[in-house]
């Protein structure tokens, strides 16, 4: 069991969040810190820095609700969970992120090279080799229920 765990979670795909955060309860020491975290792009208008699609505050606040919309949903009633919202390159803000916190395992879903979150291939293989923890990469749903039926029908 972990006493320090950190998921990184998509808060906008509902089914991914239950997913890691039963697969954290697994995991996780009874008196173990669960931590959440999710990264978003600031935004911009490159070229045209004065044109942005949202405020940086303002995606922040957003991610955060959602977030925590997750955790009253699928988090059990005995358990709390410190949310963390952050802006940036999602792989080397993950990265430290778990250092700094000093946690002893990081949980990602992967969604291999497609999906609108930027944890992609890239982003999960970046964590898996500069963390300074244990990582778990969950398949995306749509795989793992692909395995499950494949079992199934064996």
């Amino acid at each position: 069991m972990y006493q320090k765990l950190l998921i990184a979670i998509d808060p906008e795909d509902d089914g991914e969040g239950k997913r890691a955060l039963e697969a954290a309860m697994d995991l996780l020491a009874e008196d173990g810190e669960l931590h959440l975290a999710s990264v978003f792009s600031p935004g911009g208008g490159g070229f045209f820095p004065h044109v942005t699609e949202e405020a940086p505050e303002r995606k922040e606040a957003e991610v955060r609700e959602m977030l925590d919309l997750l955790v009253r949903k699928y988090l059990p009633l005995n358990r709390s969970a410190t949310l963390h919202v952050v802006a940036g390159s999602a792989g080397e803000k993950l990265v430290g992120l778990a250092g700094q916190l000093c946690v002893e395992l990081m949980i990602l879903v992967s969604r291999g090279s497609s999906g609108h979150w930027p944890l992609r291939r890239a982003t999960v293989e970046y964590v898996a080799v500069n963390a300074t923890c244990a990582v778990l990469v969950l398949p995306s749903m749509d795989k793992a229920e692909l395995e499950k039926s494949e079992e199934h029908r064996e």
